[in-house]
Parts: C-alpha cells; structure tokens; sequence
C-alpha cells in the first residue's frame, strides 16, 4: 500500500499535477484513522486514500484546499473540544497558519491530528524565439526555478542547447491543450521571436488561456500584431491582455538586463491574484478560427483554389508551384506549406504568406490581391 501511494505521487509529479498529501500523525480513540493513515486531495476536492470518516474528511479536505491556495503545508487539529486557549480554525489567517483546531462535531468525541503538505508544480515558462533575449530569459528563469519550454520552429529546434526543452511552433496548440486545466494560472509567455512568429504564438496562447503573455515589441509594431490578430477573429478584449513592451522599465539594455526586466514583471504579475474578464473557454471559442488547419486536409494548389495566376502579386499566368508550396498572393512568393509560419484560410481556401505584415494587409483587403470574389466552398 505504501509503494502504491508512493507510485502515485511520483506519477503526479510528473504529470504536472497540484495536489495535497494528508497523513495522520496522530489520534485518539476512538476514531477510524490509525497512525500512517494517508490520503490525496487534488485541486478539485477529489480524494484518495483513507484518514478517517466523513466528519473528518470533509474537514481535511478543506483545510487540503486552503494549503494548496497558499502553497504552505499545516497541521489539522481535530478536537472535541478545542479548548478556550486555541484560535478557532475560521479566525486563523490562512497564509500564515502552521497549524488549526477544528472542532470534532461527531459523537465519537474521538481526537486526530492530520499533516496537509501541498505540491505545487514549478510555474511554467514557454519562451518563444531564438533570439538573444529569448535565450537570456530561457537562462535566467531557469535559475529561478521555473519549468522553462522554448517555442521556436522545427528547423531551430537543432541550434538549442540539448538540455533544452522545446516545442515546435507547428505543435503548440496539441501541447498547451492539455496544461490548460492542470497548471492553469500557473502558465506565464514571454514572446520574443522579434517579428517572425509572433503572431501565430500569439494565437494558440491566448486559444490556451495563458495566464501572463508578454510581447517584446515596440508600441507601434505591438499595435500591428494586435490588429493582424483582431482581423482572424480575436476580440480587442483578448489582444488586450497581451503585454507589450514586456518588461519593467528598469534603464535594461544588454539581452540579460532586458531578460532581468521582463521576469520582474512576471513575478509582479503571477504573485498577485490572477483575475479574468473572460473565460478559457470563450478565449478558445474565439480563437479556434485562427488555429492552423491539418496539413493533411490542405490540398496541394490548383489553378482553381489557389494562388496561381491573377492580379495584386499572383504569379505571371501559367505558373504552378511545385507540389506542397503554395504562391502568396501579396507578393507571389513560393512558400513550403508544411513549414509555412503565417497563414489564413478565407471561404474554404487556405493562404500563405511571407511574413505577418503581407498576412495582415491581405485579411484587410482581401480582394485587392485576389483580384476577384472567390466562391464559398460549401
């Protein structure tokens, strides 16, 4: 039994998962628990494990909550009788009680003391860009102790330090889907690519419902980013939240005083209580629009669902791309579609473009590239 209870809190651990362990330490009859009596509380008030009967466990299970809220484990004193020299558990300020008297309310009169320790996974940074900043954000949060995940494209995963932990662009919505329940709130970004991926690191982090998402931007190219967002589908309340320019004004000027200015604004943000305006699941409706679509529905060009030929930057007449490129039809660049990094679907076809400002002057304007209305794919 011991093992097994041991089994689970290191799956727990690995999996990311907040929870509480509660053990009984000691007791007085009659009561149900024994000495070693185990249980764990997740963040939803599910338990496991046995440390007494119901007029205990719903005790336990409360004060579980309050110490994984505060992150400081306490010892829960279950008495019959608490005694006129005990503060009662309810006057007891949570963030700094070490221990609590909970008044025992079943006929057993019976006593047992209970140790709650909570277990809260490391806060997780995703850092995205290979960029100097980027790299010196990676490095210095690191030291702090954050769990620390590199965003970049599949092509730089190989320039990263091998003890880096990465996620390429293209697998950022399949990797935050499931963080979003276990470790939400306790998810920060810092996006720095510095205007190659922006915005589609954007888009799934805001989809996610990240916590903090700081941009390393000017005001003036923050605001472009903004309104390439707003025009996929996303409300000016959400690219609101973002924050740019990230960073403390604190005079930084090499990569390490900006990596140090912008963590300091992490910790002031993620120390105070994280308030929302809207919802994770609304974030996610609204952005689900602007996700990329799977590659394997994507069909390679054709003269009629493509950019191939026209007016506004299409290609001369006649020209094909070859099989997996697509033409841009801002500048009529031939672009690799598996590796594509800005895109947009419009009436059932799928765009790709060379850089965020040609997608943004696109959805602006779409028929001043396209030339002519496209039909809507049924």
């Amino acid at each position: 039994m011991q093992m097994q209870f041991l089994e689970q809190l290191t799956r727990l651990q690995r999996s990311g998962t907040s929870f509480v362990t509660a053990t009984v330490v000691s007791r007085r009859a009659p009561v149900s628990s024994h000495l070693g009596d185990r249980s764990i509380v997740y963040a939803d008030g599910r338990m496991e494990g046995f440390v007494g009967g119901s007029c205990s466990r719903d005790i336990v299970r409360r004060q579980a909550l309050e110490a994984l809220k505060t992150g400081h484990p306490r010892l829960v004193l279950i008495r019959p009788d608490p005694g006129a020299g005990f503060v009662q558990a309810d006057l007891l300020h949570a963030e700094s009680a070490e221990s609590v008297v909970i008044p025992m309310t079943c006929a057993s009169e019976g006593a047992v003391d209970i140790y709650l320790e909570p277990y809260v996974p490391a806060p997780l940074l995703l850092v995205a860009g290979l960029t100097p900043v980027a790299d010196a954000v990676a490095r210095q949060a690191a030291l702090m102790e954050y769990d620390v995940v590199r965003i970049v494209t599949a092509a730089e995963q190989s320039d990263l330090p091998s003890t880096a932990r990465s996620v390429a662009l293209r697998e950022l919505p399949d990797f935050l889907a499931p963080l979003s329940d276990s470790r939400q709130g306790r998810i920060s970004a810092v996006v720095a690519s510095q205007g190659h991926y922006d915005e589609p690191v954007l888009e799934a982090l805001l989809g996610a419902g990240v916590s903090f998402v700081g941009l390393l931007a000017s005001h003036r190219r923050a605001q472009t980013v903004r309104e390439l967002l707003e025009l996929q589908g996303l409300s000016a309340e959400q690219t609101a939240s973002i924050r740019s320019p990230v960073g403390l004004d604190l005079g930084a000027r090499t990569p390490p005083e900006v990596a140090v200015s912008i963590l300091a604004e992490v910790i002031v943000a993620t120390r105070q209580p994280l308030t929302s305006t809207f919802s994770t699941a609304q974030v996610g409706a609204a952005a689900a629009s602007a996700r990329r679509p799977d590659l394997a529905e994507v069909p390679t060009p054709s003269v009629s669902d493509a950019q191939i030929a026209g007016d506004g930057g299409y290609p001369a007449e006649g020209r094909r791309p070859r099989p997996g490129f697509a033409f841009s039809p801002v500048d009529g660049e031939e672009i690799e579609m598996a590796s594509a990094v800005h895109f947009a679907e419009l009436n059932g076809t799928t765009y790709y473009f060379t850089c965020a400002n040609c997608k943004r002057r696109f959805l602006k304007n779409p028929q001043q590239f396209l030339g002519q209305p496209q039909e809507q794919t049924p």
